[in-house]
């Protein structure tokens, strides 16, 4: 979602709770000046990239010795 500097100004309580759920991006003259996130929505998508990437067939040590084999 991308909304201008005013728009935020004017009306922040209501994007600091869509903040928790998605990207802001705020702009300025039109151009995108910063971006407003949740701190924890990095975490989550982490979290989320990994669920299933890893067999359970295999210990964390062992894949942790494949990735490091790769490098």
């Amino acid at each position: 979602m991308a909304i201008t500097a005013t728009e935020l100004k004017n009306n922040l309580g209501k994007y600091l709770i869509l903040a928790a759920t998605e990207d802001i991006f705020i702009t300025k003259n039109g151009k995108t000046i910063a971006k407003l996130t949740s701190p924890y929505q990095n975490k989550l998508d982490t979290v989320d990239a990994l669920f299933g990437s890893i067999p359970d067939t295999i210990t964390f040590e062992e894949a942790r010795k494949e990735q490091l084999s790769k490098v």
